[in-house]
């Protein structure tokens, strides 16, 4: 499995990487920013989940999900929002835009777990 981790703060990106690892997942990219994120994934084919945060420098989560939807390449891309934005009409906002789940930080080792379907 190869995950993208797309988030401003390299913090967060270790700390997912680290929760990811005992998960078993070791194929992890990462970005800084919306268009890093839109670079690695076209240079990067057969990633399988996206871990986006909302609020980055450049372009944002949501920018970025919806510059993915509308590219028939990425369709079997899963999108999971992971993001401290965790107000409802946000929460559906992104989901209306495409993605196919929600994580409000800070988030635990279980919730990631419980999101992929590993």
């Amino acid at each position: 499995m190869k995950i993208l981790l797309v988030d401003d703060s390299a913090t967060i990106r270790r700390i997912l990487k680290g929760l990811l690892g005992p998960l078993g997942v070791s194929d992890i990219l990462e970005a800084g920013n919306g268009n890093q994120a839109l670079k690695v994934l076209a240079e990067n084919p057969g990633i399988d989940y996206m871990l986006l945060d909302w609020n980055m420098p450049e372009l944002d989560g949501l920018g970025v999900l919806k510059q993915v939807r509308v590219n028939d390449s990425y369709r079997d891309l899963k999108i999971i929002m992971c993001t401290s934005e965790a107000d409802k009409t946000k929460v559906i906002e992104a989901i209306k835009a495409g993605a196919n789940n929600y994580i409000v930080k800070p988030f635990t080792p279980d919730i990631i777990k419980e999101k992929l379907v590993l």
